[in-house]
C-alpha cells in the first residue's frame, strides 16, 4: 500500500482514481444527496434521516467506481484521505475546475 505524506500529495493519486467521467458524475450525484439529506434533517429537525447519508454517498460513489472506473475505491485503503477528496472533487466540479 502506498503511504501519502500528506493530503496535498495524495489528492493526485486521487484525481487518477477518478479519471473516468461517469465514475465522477456517481461521486457528485452522491455527494449533492449527501448535503441534501444533512440540510433537511436539520430543517425539519428528523434528525433520523442522517443515518442515509453514508448509504448515498458510498453507494453512488461505489457504483461509479465499480461499474465505471472498473477500480476498487479509494475509501478502502486511505479512508480519511478519500473523503477529504471527495469534497475536494466536489468542490472543483461545483466551480468548474474539472469536468463531470
Amino acid at each position: 500500500m502506498t503511504r501519502f505524506a500528506s493530503f496535498s500529495e495524495f489528492y493526485p493519486f486521487y484525481l487518477s482514481e477518478h479519471s473516468n467521467r461517469m465514475c465522477r458524475r456517481m461521486h457528485f450525484i452522491g455527494s449533492s444527496l449527501v448535503v441534501t439529506i444533512a440540510v433537511f434533517a436539520v430543517v425539519t429537525g428528523q434528525l433520523r434521516w442522517l443515518w442515509l447519508m453514508p448509504v448515498a454517498g458510498y453507494g453512488f460513489a461505489w457504483i461509479g467506481h465499480y461499474v465505471y472506473q472498473k477500480n476498487q475505491p479509494a475509501t478502502f485503503k486511505h479512508p480519511l484521505y478519500s473523503l477529504q477528496g471527495d469534497w475536494v472533487m466536489y468542490g472543483h466540479m461545483l466551480r468548474g475546475k474539472l469536468q463531470f
